[in-house]
């Protein structure tokens, strides 16, 4: 199933300032805390340096740069997701997308390299990988698309035939051609699957109700036995 929103909809479902989940995502882990904190400390030296040189004159905006400098590793993360979005938002049009979970499996994903050196002094390039989960979604027309997330112990009920939701872009008005995909909605375990969290998720919960979608509250929770055939198990 595929319906088309408006545009004052997409802007609800993708806001332009960070929500939570995104200020979160960008906010990283502590070595990327540390390395905005230095950027802040240096920001603010070279502010200082400028108030030195520059005497009473500019005192407004010297206050004015000190204070973004120093806030620098507080402010970066909502400017970060703020930009995505923007860049999100800049399709014309969007769909709601309802299909079915046709596949998961497992795949080990490059996330970075390092440079070392080992004992014998010969350079060492590390990589570090991780963990992914892949879903491929389809629908009756034949449409699919594959969405990617870090694995986490929460995705281990996910199973082929269970519905899942995403908001699909285009610069089409009959969203002939897609041209970006959101993060994947699954309302059997209500979870969502996805390497950014681009969708304000009770916004799109509340559209997913309205058309035609089960409230995760109301979902019967049972337990069954099942043996399916996947690329990895997990």
């Amino acid at each position: 199933m595929l319906k088309p929103i408006t545009r004052e909809k997409l802007e609800q479902l993708i806001p332009l300032i960070a929500t939570g989940q995104q200020y979160a995502y960008y906010w990283g882990k502590w070595s990327d805390l540390l390395n905005r904190l230095l950027i802040s400390v240096v920001g603010v030296v070279v502010v200082l340096i400028l108030s030195l040189l520059f005497g009473d004159q500019g005192d407004a905006l010297i206050l004015i740069l000190g204070a973004i400098a120093s806030l620098y590793w507080l402010w970066c993360p909502v400017y970060q997701a703020s930009l995505r979005n923007a860049a999100i938002r800049r399709f014309k049009y969007a769909g709601f997308w309802r299909g079915k979970v046709l596949d998961v499996f497992l795949t080990e994903e490059l996330i970075g390299e390092e440079e070392t050196v080992n004992q014998r002094g010969e350079l060492v390039i590390i990589e570090n990988r991780e963990r992914w989960i892949n879903l491929l979604l389809g629908d009756e027309s034949g449409f699919e698309v594959e969405v990617q997330a870090p694995l986490q112990r929460i995705y281990k009920g996910i199973v082929p035939g269970q519905t899942a939701e995403l908001l699909v872009l285009s610069n089409q008005s009959d969203l002939g051609r897609i041209n970006k995909i959101s993060d994947a909605y699954i309302p059997k375990q209500n979870l969502w699957v996805g390497l950014y969290p681009y969708l304000q998720r009770d916004v799109f919960t509340e559209v997913s109700r309205q058309l035609g979608g089960v409230s995760p509250s109301r979902v019967r929770r049972t337990t069954r036995n099942r043996r399916i055939k996947r690329r990895d198990q997990y």
